[in-house]
């Protein structure tokens, strides 16, 4: 059992990623502070965000919803990364390397996690 939520590799994945994603969107156009680069930078921060409140619940149920709610995120940040790369935003090879990063190192995680808890 972790004693954090910083402990677990899957928040950890999934925090280095949103850190990425930071640093790929730091010299975007500034009308897209408030369009583009705030949503991807939101809804990847929202990944590692909704691992951390899962942890800290006590209750199954809602530990399995915050689950979903983070692969919700992930699902939504992979939206972005393609819109990104379509209007030249993002590099093709950087977004499609984080987009296969999210997809085989945290939603596959989040799978088994969820599906681990609902065999409790």
């Amino acid at each position: 059992m972790y004693k954090s939520f910083k402990e677990m590799p899957i928040w950890q994945k999934a925090m280095e990623i949103a850190e990425k994603i930071h640093n790929m969107t730091d010299d975007l156009p500034r009308k897209e502070d408030y369009g583009f680069t705030s949503q991807i930078r939101r809804s990847t921060l929202s990944i590692s965000a909704n691992i951390a409140e899962a942890y800290g619940r006590n209750h199954t149920l809602d530990k399995i919803n915050f689950y979903y709610m983070a692969r919700g995120s992930l699902t939504e940040t992979q939206s972005h990364l393609e819109y990104g790369k379509r209007v030249g935003y993002l590099e093709k090879d950087s977004s499609k390397e984080l987009d296969k990063a999210l997809k085989e190192k945290i939603y596959n995680d989040l799978n088994k996690v969820i599906v681990s808890l609902k065999s409790k």
